[in-house]
């Protein structure tokens, strides 16, 4: 007698592209039907998250006596904490919230929807991640290794708000077209360790190549400002933010949710 072939077992195949994008416009569905309170909380924890991330770039960064790829590299998987926290323990972040057009392109929700859900979450990160730049000022963190953390903080300041504007735009773009590819990753996992190796290598390659990230920066500047450093000002920090905000948007909604739109739901619009 015949045995039939086992069939796989789902919990260890990730999901298909196809499967992935259905998923993806499910859920942008959900986010965008967030009640306001709720909604706002969870961008509040998503910018806290994300100042995580950059508190251990940057110790990371300090001292370190490696060259500057393995450096780069090292920076880039100790800021992986921050989305590995916004996904796992669950929180709203505009950057990945840029998936939500594909909800949007298959009129699952409205225009309106969409600006409200990127509105209240963008403000949401920002206030979170301003937050946690000055908890750590209060900390005396700053004061680390000699003071040498708080200069590692000035320095990446610094080197951020000197970025040309149409350079940071790119870097925007290319830092969220990474980001939302690791988000995209998520959806075709089935565990924890599924996500988190999803998440681990595209930011570590993000911030591995100097990519700019608007939720990050939102730590990263100001924390640089309250360590001291006079070349850093809120008017840098807001010439920044614009360039690299609208490179996040393109990157992430154009790049990945719009492209997966066109070849796996347009035909289900």
């Amino acid at each position: 007698m015949n045995t039939p072939p086992a069939k796989p077992n789902p919990g260890f195949d990730a999901y298909s592209p196809s499967e992935i994008a259905a998923r993806v416009a499910s859920a942008g569905v959900t986010k965008a039907s967030l009640p306001f309170l709720q909604m706002l909380i969870l961008a509040l924890l998503a910018g806290a998250f994300i100042a995580f991330g950059g508190m251990l770039f940057t110790l990371v960064m300090t001292n370190h006596g490696l060259g500057f790829g393995p450096s780069r590299l090292l920076g880039g998987l100790a800021f992986s904490l921050g989305l590995i926290l916004v996904v796992v323990a669950g929180a709203e972040l505009f950057t990945g919230n840029n998936l939500i057009v594909m909800a949007w392109a298959e009129r699952k929700i409205s225009t309106a929807q969409l600006l409200r859900n990127w509105g209240i979450v963008f403000v949401g990160n920002i206030v979170g991640s301003i937050g946690m730049a000055v908890l750590v000022y209060w900390s005396g963190t700053l004061g680390m290794d000699s003071g040498d953390f708080g200069e590692t903080a000035m320095s990446i300041a610094s080197a951020k708000v000197a970025i040309p504007p149409i350079e940071a735009f790119f870097r925007g773009l290319l830092c969220n077209t990474l980001v939302c590819l690791a988000v995209w990753l998520c959806f075709a996992a089935h565990s924890l360790t599924d996500k988190v190796i999803a998440i681990v290598f595209p930011i570590t390659a993000f911030v591995a190549l100097g990519f700019e990230h608007s939720i990050a920066n939102a730590y990263l500047i100001p924390i640089g400002f309250l360590a001291g450093a006079t070349d850093v000002t809120w008017a840098g920090f807001i010439e920044n933010m614009i360039p690299v905000t609208v490179g996040n948007i393109v990157g992430g909604s154009v790049f990945v949710a719009l492209v997966y739109w066109l070849i796996y739901r347009r035909n289900n619009s």
